[in-house]
């Protein structure tokens, strides 16, 4: 029987209390089928049982206390062990307790004696987990340090944005990995933002997490869209909350309020949290992208996909929800959503962007056949899927995927190269520009990412 399983003291004497009375009005017979059954319950022996129900099943007072087996040495001993192997479990601790000792005692940190050494090989784990739990009550562990330290946090806002949140500007963020079943190494990630107000999303794929590359995506994001960036609000994850994104924030572009949420709340970023299930993984589902050429691909079918979105797919805003009380006496709540409208009307409608602004998306709405722009994204996606994944061995150089100094049409370039038009790079193009540009910096064996 597993230890978990077995009954404590209490709860066996109420069980034998319940099967007594059957056990005392039973024949010779029917008490043999309790034993029985009582043995493989409790795990008792027959001849504890019997000895049992013939008697008093109250538990007596002890009539001498037992004294203490190990001494305040033995204490003293576990508790420099213990810190020392970092407070590990007393599964994992007590089978090298001798052996620890003896090495703490050449360095000077303990005192041995024949006594302690007999006692601390003699002693049990669940006696060490009872001594361990004593002591680290007035011993904490050291403060374990965090990817994200407290210093930072303590410098970013936690709150969430109003579902009723009327100016635009105000951006959730969330990162989507695109590891497939391993995640070891450097992959693809989809950087997403997405305005509560008019609904607007922008996607930016990144080849890895690092600051370098998180900065150039929010770079991008900038640099193409027509709205103001008042608040970025993220989850707790080290990519968002580092000393070179709030410098980023802070000095280089400014006037960009930082927030986050509660760690394990994923709905205090509710909308962002939708749309990574709308706009990410229904596309690109849970495969792994590992390389250069499918982190420019993805970001050229990304441009496109924001204009698609952005222009042509109405979304629904909540305007108001009430707690309404049914005929049962439950409680549910009632939401009412406005008329669907595009991201681009509801920004028209804010007033936020000027006539020459207004005018430019508005010559591209014209422009564009949205039909056509659909079947074309579905035909890039089978492009991207059909890329091959990064080799064993290799580098990918996360350089080839940043944005070209001085471009002012991020969402256009690839691998250094202008695509203005629909016409697509196949995959030779893209894999000769890629070596292109990887001969040219042979010399940043550096910036290099092993995988």
């Amino acid at each position: 029987m597993k230890d978990e399983d077995r009954m404590t003291i209490d709860e066996r004497r109420k069980y034998l209390r319940i099967k007594q009375k059957r056990y005392a009005a039973a024949d010779r017979p029917a008490r043999s089928q309790l034993l029985d059954e009582m043995a493989e319950v409790t795990g008792l022996h027959r001849k504890s049982l019997i000895r049992l129900m013939s008697g008093d099943l109250a538990r007596q007072p002890r009539q001498k206390q037992r004294g203490r087996t190990y001494n305040v040495s033995v204490h003293c001993a576990l508790k420099v062990i213990a810190e020392s192997r970092d407070y590990i479990c007393a599964d994992r601790l007590q089978p090298s307790l001798v052996k620890m000792a003896k090495q703490l005692a050449r360095h000077g940190e303990l005192e041995l004696t024949p006594e302690l050494l007999t006692s601390l090989d003699s002693i049990s784990v669940s006696t060490v987990k009872r001594i361990l739990r004593r002591l680290k009550q007035d011993e904490p562990q050291l403060e374990r340090k965090r990817a994200t330290s407290k210093e930072i946090l303590g410098q970013v806002a936690v709150r969430r944005i109003a579902w009723d949140e009327p100016n635009p500007g105000h951006f959730e963020v969330d990162l989507v990995h695109h590891c497939g079943q391993n995640a070891s190494g450097h992959y693809v990630h989809s950087l997403q933002m997405i305005d509560v107000a008019t609904g607007w999303s922008e996607r930016v794929a990144t080849l890895g997490r690092s600051y370098r590359v998180m900065e150039d995506a929010f770079r991008r994001i900038l640099a193409r869209t027509p709205l103001p960036v008042h608040e970025i609000h993220s989850d707790n994850g080290s990519e968002f909350l580092q000393h070179h994104m709030i410098r980023f924030w802070q000095e280089e572009i400014g006037g960009v309020a930082l927030s986050r949420g509660r760690p394990y709340r994923k709905n205090d970023q509710r909308f962002v949290e939708q749309k990574n299930s709308t706009l990410v993984r229904d596309y690109l589902g849970y495969g792994r992208l590992d390389t250069v050429v499918q982190t420019n691909l993805l970001n050229l079918l990304y441009e496109w996909m924001g204009i698609y979105y952005n222009l042509f797919q109405p979304v629904m805003r909540m305007v108001e929800k009430e707690i309404v009380q049914g005929p049962d006496g439950s409680y549910r709540t009632r939401r009412r959503y406005d008329q669907a409208r595009t991201p681009f009307e509801r920004l028209c409608e804010t007033g936020v962007l000027d006539s020459a602004e207004r005018e430019r998306w508005q010559e591209l709405y014209d422009q564009i056949n949205p039909r056509q722009l659909r079947l074309q994204i579905h035909q890039w996606l089978g492009q991207l899927f059909a890329l091959p994944g990064a080799k064993p061995g290799e580098t990918e150089d996360i350089f080839d995927t940043l944005l070209p100094a001085g471009s002012c049409e991020p969402e256009l370039w690839i691998c250094g190269q202008l695509w203005p038009s629909f016409d697509l790079p196949t995959y030779p193009q893209l894999l000769r520009l890629s070596e292109g540009r990887n001969g040219a910096s042979r010399n940043r064996s550096a910036n290099k990412v092993a995988r």
